[in-house]
């Protein structure tokens, strides 16, 4: 009696014996994911020139230079994320804050309706 060949039921000869696997070499050693490799580039290290003397700094470190430096200046979003970076560091478990997508005047808009809804018993 022969056994049905087709949709997951391959031929008895092209079957894998037991034992032997599909990818019987595996996943390559050493093979990074997008978190390994970032922390590597940002571990690398640079020359800046700090107060007209060259310095040698990682690019993290000057990817926080040059946003903070931007915040003292007066940049709203890159204040928000050097307070928002503090609070992480400060308390890991808090979830960064959530910012608005709405506008002032949606903002005014949901506020009215919500009170409207609230006057006539709606949820």
């Amino acid at each position: 009696m022969t056994k049905p060949v087709g949709y997951k039921s391959p031929p008895e000869h092209t079957r894998f014996k037991k034992g032997q696997s599909g990818n019987p070499r595996g996943r390559a050693k050493g093979q990074c994911n997008l978190k390994t490799d970032l922390d590597a580039e940002m571990r690398e290290v640079i020359q800046v020139n700090e107060g007209g003397a060259p310095r040698r700094i990682t690019k993290q470190r000057a990817l926080i230079k040059a946003t903070m430096a931007r915040a003292i200046g007066g940049n709203d979003r890159a204040a928000a994320l050097i307070f928002n970076l503090m609070l992480r560091e400060q308390d890991p478990q808090a979830e960064a804050p959530i910012e608005s997508p709405l506008n002032a005047e949606d903002e005014k808009l949901l506020a009215a309706y919500m009170a409207r809804a609230a006057k006539e018993g709606k949820p």
